[in-house]
């Protein structure tokens, strides 16, 4: 957040904000270093997030259809 300071942002948000966004700013500031860093480091998770999707999708479609040992070999094939 360049040039923004994290915690006046909150805490600004807690003292003039409606409820909903009160609450919501308390959550944040709870763990306000972790958020802090998500919004600032070039690291990202997406390539896991989009691995972890990808098994979830297909072990929703194939449900009751197929066995895992055919899971198994879709998820590794990346088919």
């Amino acid at each position: 957040m360049a040039g923004i300071d994290a915690a006046s942002v909150t805490f600004k948000a807690e003292q003039d904000a409606p409820k909903p966004m009160k609450g919501f700013s308390g959550f944040l500031r709870q763990d306000l270093d972790a958020v802090t860093a998500g919004l600032t480091l070039p690291w990202s998770s997406d390539v896991v997030e989009g691995h972890a999707n990808r098994v979830k999708t297909l072990k929703r479609a194939m449900y009751g259809r197929a066995s895992f040992r055919l899971l198994r070999i879709r998820i590794l094939t990346r088919s």
